[in-house]
């Protein structure tokens, strides 16, 4: 059932529009004993799922007993964070979902439909695994908050993904990730219809129909004056409301270019992207819009390490970002790539295939170790003076020198690609 739904490219939806259509969908719902949120993490900051939550705790109260924001493998969210994203929301509400240890098994989806829909590339099994709080709480509510945009993985960020990943097991995110990276990432990036979203459609229609879930979906976009509006909300149960919140999504978050660009700066904000697994973004979500020969800059402040945990970071300091053939070659000579298959996916999907160069310029990481992982290094100082982005506007900037660039200030907003590349389903 769709409880509420209003959208379009030109719409700004006020706190006071978000508020009457989230209680319009509460009251047709109705009264809840036991309620389980499930919102994005800090990494989701800008979609506005911490109003929605905090809109949702007004109205529900009490009966609200856990927040389980969907972390998958990020980090827990700090106290600071939470503070920030989730407002006077109780701290002790909040859980910490462990991908590792705090998962259920509901079943699987088969290695002959797996070997089917990456045509003939993977053969095996995809667990449907999701956080046991979910089915132990015996909740008789789960809302699960969160903004549709272009996503590398799932092709768009919503609806199932939320759960089968955002609460999801070491297995699933592991093969589904990998499926993503196999099938092919720009074959991906921007469509609802894709391998990774038929496995968490077929997992959602055998495995997740006793579950109480109803889904609200942002979609966010930017005015013409560089500020965030939200434009579109979507709360329902069923995938019709998410394909409704993808199809704005795609008119809102996609950015087509006439033509190539030369020099693409990012910008990743310090509070958000302490992580190359995170601040790659500038990597995914520009790769189709750069040209042959290109270069993308990455200001990043606030990187730290490559990986969200340490086992993934030492991953991606052994093997580096070096290209898909070669991380296909080593998933098959080495076991701990086989047993960390996002880690491998990420490999894959931080390579620019050496067809642009990458240039990464990070608060907190040596040159050695940027350039031991297959990046060029900037000097943060030196790249920050030559482009500045308190100077720059989204989009097109031509430089005091001449020079022209392009420049995105958080690319986890969107979807850059060449016109010719891109092919929308």
């Amino acid at each position: 059932m769709i409880y509420y739904q209003k959208g379009s490219k030109n719409l700004t939806l006020k706190l006071s529009d978000l508020k009457q259509g989230l209680w319009s969908a509460f009251d047709q719902i109705g009264h809840k004993k036991k309620i389980l949120i499930i919102p994005p993490d800090f990494t989701r900051y800008h979609s506005q799922a911490g109003m929605i939550t905090q809109l949702a705790y007004q109205y529900y109260g009490k009966s609200i007993s856990a927040i389980l924001p969907a972390l998958g493998t990020h980090h827990p969210m700090s106290e600071e964070e939470i503070k920030k994203m989730y407002g006077k929301i109780p701290n002790g509400l909040f859980k910490i979902h462990n991908w590792r240890k705090d998962i259920m098994t509901l079943g699987e989806v088969n290695a002959d439909i797996i070997y089917h829909i990456s045509e003939g590339k993977i053969n095996y099994p995809w667990p449907v695994q999701l956080n046991k709080m979910l089915v132990e709480g015996k909740y008789d509510l789960i809302l699960s908050i969160g903004q549709v945009v272009p996503h590398e993985v799932a092709g768009m960020a919503g609806y199932n993904k939320n759960i089968l990943i955002g609460t999801g097991g070491k297995d699933g995110i592991n093969k589904s990730h990998y499926l993503g990276a196999v099938y092919g990432m720009e074959r991906i990036m921007g469509n609802a219809r894709n391998p990774v979203k038929q496995v968490l459609n077929y997992a959602s229609e055998r495995f997740l129909q006793t579950l109480p879930i109803v889904y609200v979906h942002s979609v966010i976009r930017r005015d013409i004056s560089g500020k965030l509006q939200v434009c579109g909300l979507y709360i329902g149960d069923e995938i019709e409301c998410f394909n409704h919140a993808a199809g704005l999504s795609q008119k809102v978050n996609i950015e087509l270019l006439k033509e190539p660009l030369k020099k693409v700066i990012v910008y990743l904000n310090p509070q958000e992207y302490k992580s190359t697994w995170l601040g790659n973004k500038s990597i995914y979500r520009t790769r189709m819009a750069i040209a042959d020969g290109g270069e993308l800059i990455v200001l990043a402040p606030g990187i730290s390490q490559f990986g969200e945990d340490a086992e993934i970071d030492k991953l991606i300091r052994k093997y580096g970002y070096k290209g898909t053939e070669n991380i296909f070659s080593e998933v098959t000579k080495n076991e701990e790539l086989r047993y960390n298959l996002s880690a491998a996916a990420h490999l894959i999907h931080g390579s620019s295939e050496g067809r642009f160069s990458v240039t990464y310029c990070p608060g907190f990481l040596s040159k050695e170790e940027i350039e031991s992982v297959g990046f060029n290094y900037g000097d943060l100082k030196t790249m920050l003076t030559l482009y500045n982005p308190s100077s720059l506007k989204e989009g097109y900037n031509i430089l005091p020198g001449g020079e022209k660039i392009y420049y995105i200030s958080n690319p986890a907003l969107g979807l850059w690609a060449d016109k010719t590349k891109f092919n929308m389903q």
